[in-house]
């Protein structure tokens, strides 16, 4: 019998569900006149959650996502292009 708990992810769901994300931010925030890429910037520097809008639920979707996998995704898609 195991004491600890195990994660089970299933390979590409999260890297899929975090670019779903990000794009529906990004959207909401460019429907609202704001830049995005410096929105999400600050918000991915900050942890303030007042950098992205309300509008469609922005602010709560990306609030749900660990900020730390975001950076390390944007990262390795800067360097090593998309998966």
């Amino acid at each position: 019998m195991m004491d600890g708990t195990i994660k089970f992810t299933i390979p590409g769901d999260d890297t899929q569900n975090m670019r779903y994300t990000l794009r529906c931010v990004f959207d909401a925030l460019n429907e609202k006149g704001y830049n995005p890429i410096n929105q999400i910037v600050g918000y991915l520097l900050s942890e303030d959650p007042t950098y992205i809008t309300n509008y469609n639920n922005a602010r709560s979707m990306i609030t749900k996502l660990d900020r730390d996998e975001v950076m390390q995704e944007l990262v390795r898609c800067y360097l090593f292009g998309r998966k």
